[in-house]
């Protein structure tokens, strides 16, 4: 899919990793376009129901709580963490794949998720004024030591629609990776990697949106306040107003729901109740209790007071991922991603999981970015008030979801501005 100037805009590479010592062999001398070879037959979907939401649900709110680091500004894009996870499970085999299909498909088998997938990306409305779009590629070392597997490529072409190349990972690739990158994010990340060492393969995805507020803020709407942080220190903040007519309720917290453009988008915000703190109402969280929450909005007026803020965050997500289950391909003894390639040197297992995001909310809409490197090496060893009142000057949480099924395609935490 062709990528725009984003607002959203959420980027995850896998690099796979491998110990190239006593390779001689002569590098290729450019990027080859390597999708003449895989077939572009129409592909079977399946549509969005409540097995595949509730489980979307779930792993979102999972990832989110093991992502947050206590005390700072947190994001986290789950859909795009999940595109690249569930492409890098479609190489993976024995107890690896067990571990992984759990963690993102649940009881479904991965073809079911690969195709659920195709349909919700395939059916997420784009437009002018709220647009999404969603790019994969595949990049694979093109030598004698490394023999990438047909099956693994044709399904993420398939399902994915990933572009696929080979190229000889050297200085040139790097350029290539990176002018990739840089032209799918129009310049918005403008550099995701510095050399290639021992990599063998990398795949990317990434997921762009764009959306306008459907009540834009106006210089009227703008007040000056005071943000107080977990520890009690004030910050000069500057507060958007506006009036809304959702209204959100779950005992613990109050919040509510900004539309963007078309009402196919939104911005959720949820402000714990006092005495509870935002470490403590996201681990009451669970993914049924979000979609309940979003589902049963009361329909009525709240002032809503959401200040301005932009931060960056990044972490390493091998402890959440290894928490919620995905443990041997973390293993160079237990790891199988036979499925994928087969390597000279010695076994595929995933070494470093990197996630990086940058988040801007004013006026006009949402402007965000995430990045996440997932590194493979090889085996070398309520107010009173009519009216509620709901004032973002305090730590809180957020999400963007997709209005349809109330999914978030991004979550996150304002601890300080």
């Amino acid at each position: 899919m062709k990528y725009t100037k984003t607002c959203v805009a959420a980027l995850l590479i896998i690099g796979i990793l491998l110990t190239l010592v006593g390779c001689a062999s002569d590098p290729a001398t450019q990027t080859v376009d390597l999708m003449r070879d895989i077939s572009t037959a129409e592909t079977e979907g399946k549509p969005s129901d409540n097995i595949f939401i509730e489980n979307m649900a779930g792993f979102s709110i999972d990832l989110f709580q093991k992502s947050v680091t206590n005390g700072e500004n947190s994001l986290v894009s789950p859909l795009s963490v999940m595109l690249a996870l569930a492409m890098t499970a479609n190489g993976a085999d024995g107890d690896t794949l067990t571990q992984m299909q759990s963690l993102l498909a649940g009881d479904m088998p991965l073809a079911h998720l690969n195709r659920y997938l195709y349909s919700y990306v395939n059916g997420l409305p784009s437009t002018e004024s709220a647009r999404i779009d969603i790019a994969n590629s595949i990049w694979f070392r093109n030598d004698e030591t490394l023999q990438v597997e047909r099956d693994f490529l044709q399904t993420n072409a398939s399902y994915f629609n990933a572009q696929i190349f080979g190229a000889p990972f050297d200085g040139q690739t790097v350029t290539d990776i990176n002018d990739w990158v840089y032209n799918s994010t129009e310049g918005m990340i403008d550099r995701m990697i510095d050399e290639i060492t021992d990599q063998a393969l990398f795949l990317i995805n990434a997921v762009a949106f764009d959306a306008r507020w459907q009540s834009p803020y106006t210089e009227w709407s703008i007040r000056d306040g005071i943000f107080t942080d977990e520890n009690g220190h004030e910050h000069d903040a500057a507060f958007m107003f506006s009036q809304e007519w959702a209204f959100l309720d779950d005992g613990m917290a109050t919040g509510f729901i900004k539309p963007y453009a078309n009402r196919t988008y939104a911005f959720v915000a949820l402000l714990p109740n006092e005495g509870i703190s935002v470490e403590e109402y996201i681990s009451s969280l669970t993914g049924e209790r979000f979609l309940d929450m979003i589902d049963n909005k009361q329909a009525r007026e709240v002032d809503a007071f959401l200040p301005k803020f932009e931060f960056e965050y990044e972490l390493s997500l091998i402890d959440a991922l290894t928490a919620l289950g995905m443990v041997d391909v973390f293993s160079p003894n237990e790891a199988d991603l036979s499925k994928m390639a087969r390597s000279a040197i010695g076994n595929l297992f995933i070494s470093e999981v990197l996630h990086k995001t940058f988040i801007s909310v004013n006026e006009a809409g949402t402007r965000a970015g995430a990045a996440t490197v997932v590194e493979v090496d090889d085996d070398v060893s309520a107010p009173p008030d009519d009216i509620p009142v709901v004032r973002l000057d305090r730590p809180f949480i957020f999400a963007i979801i997709d209005t349809t099924t109330n999914l978030p395609i991004f979550l996150g935490t304002v601890m300080t501005v």
